[in-house]
């Protein structure tokens, strides 16, 4: 009866399906900041970053220590959301090549509950090169599913099914009322980019020079995140800070 309830609580949690098309394969652009693709029931998220307060305040710099536990508890939310059957994670998972050594002990039961029952794939990121010790999963420097190719980084030129993070994208909308700032994926139909997902990480302007040379002549699109929803802006709408 408690997996029933929880899963008629993530139904009615479930938000209006965006979808987002890379090289042919529709994939639902979630809110919370993840792609889903469904026909390989396969969950994508980038740059958790996990341990970066724990990080910051060992080079001084103190910064509430919960960010790990906030980052794992949105994605449980995706899980009980998607019930995906392969959650991969693109790279800078964890902030340093030790932070998977400072994970309290609740993180690591939460993250390995979200593990149970899945296949659980560590993309390695310039943050993390190295797979996590004792923290479960497979790792890789990149994977092949069907027409896309997912990597921690993107690559400069047409790297068609490409869907990659690194470069936390987030855009900047303008409207009659004004403009506002927010996470977004960046797409061109033939690559994607994906927002970060933890609960430290900023966000990058798509319009920095640091995405150029990656979209070609097809039109761009900000899938920008909302409150409770993901909205396509068009590259017009967007602009610099």
């Amino acid at each position: 009866m408690q997996g029933l309830a929880a899963r008629r609580e993530a139904d009615e949690d479930m938000p209006r399906a965006h979808m987002i098309e890379v090289a042919g394969a529709a994939l639902v652009a979630d809110p919370l900041g993840a792609l889903y693709f469904e026909a390989g029931r396969c969950l994508i998220v980038a740059d958790l970053h996990l341990e970066k307060g724990s990080s910051f305040a060992a080079r001084g710099v103190f910064l509430p220590p919960y960010d790990t536990a906030a980052t794992l508890a949105r994605l449980t939310r995706l899980v009980m959301r998607h019930t995906p059957r392969l959650v991969i994670c693109l790279g800078d998972s964890f902030h340093d090549p030790q932070a998977d050594r400072r994970v309290s002990a609740q993180d690591t039961d939460a993250l390995r509950a979200l593990q149970a029952g899945r296949d659980w794939l560590w993309i390695a990121g310039n943050h993390d090169p190295a797979p996590p010790r004792g923290l479960g999963g497979e790792a890789a420097c990149e994977l092949k599913l069907g027409p896309v190719t997912l990597r921690h980084e993107p690559r400069r030129g047409p790297q068609p099914g490409e869907i990659a993070g690194h470069l936390h994208p987030a855009a900047r909308v303008v409207s009659p009322s004004g403009s506002t700032r927010r996470r977004c994926f960046v797409s061109d139909g033939t690559r994607c980019v994906l927002p970060a997902f933890g609960a430290f990480t900023g966000g990058l302007n798509w319009r920095d020079a640091a995405f150029a040379g990656l979209f070609g002549k097809a039109p761009v699109t900000a899938h920008v995140i909302g409150r409770e929803r993901v909205y396509a802006v068009s590259a017009g709408r967007c602009v610099g800070d």
